[in-house]
């Protein structure tokens, strides 16, 4: 069967519940968190919005899965660095990693303006907690003791949220990729103590 005599009964068969969460995360991404209505979605995806009932009672619903679903996938960035032994280098990866634009970094920004919904809140307050834990542990394994790693964690944490904010939300000019670059090293080698 070609894809021009499916009908839209048929695409809502095959449109899946991580369907709907994606074109939100995108949506939220481009948008913010008021892009992520049903009938908008709907039209994304080309369907009608009856077929966002069948896999969610509420928009609520489908914004709670997206954002678990967001909350996966930036989990995992942090587990692909745990297997680096030395905690010096396994920062470095991290930071080289969390430099790079990517959807999960414009999501996160636009989640940030969005701190007073009642989904968006306890997302965001988990993986905050999750993502300083994490920078605590690997700054204790440097050698810092419990409050300095505490506070460098911080420190680390803000600077990644700072730049997220500068960049997205006021749209200051963007650095060239030579700058950019240098930026990351700058700040890797100021936030990771030698």
């Amino acid at each position: 069967m070609n894809q021009a005599s499916v009908t839209p009964l048929e695409n809502r068969s095959r449109l899946s519940a991580a369907d709907w969460e994606q074109a939100a995360l995108e949506a939220i991404a481009e948008n913010g968190v008021g892009a992520a209505a049903v009938e908008p979605l709907a039209r994304r995806l080309g369907v009608t919005k009856g077929s966002f009932y069948w896999h969610f009672p509420t928009r609520e619903a489908l914004l709670k899965a997206s954002l678990e679903r967001w909350e996966r996938a930036d989990e995992e960035e942090f587990i692909g660095v745990e297997p680096i032994r030395e905690p010096r280098e396994r920062l470095r990866e991290l930071f080289r990693r969390t430099s790079r634009e990517m959807q999960s970094h414009v999501v996160y920004s636009a989640l940030l303006r969005a701190l007073d919904h009642p989904v968006v809140q306890p997302v965001m307050s988990r993986v905050s907690q999750r993502r300083i834990d994490f920078l605590t542990v690997a700054y204790r394994q440097l050698g810092l003791d419990r409050i300095a790693a505490s506070y460098r964690a911080r420190l680390a944490y803000a600077a990644y949220a700072g730049f997220l904010q500068l960049s997205l939300q006021l749209g200051l000019p963007r650095l060239s990729h030579a700058e950019f670059d240098e930026y990351v090293e700058h700040t890797i080698s100021t936030l990771i103590p030698s």
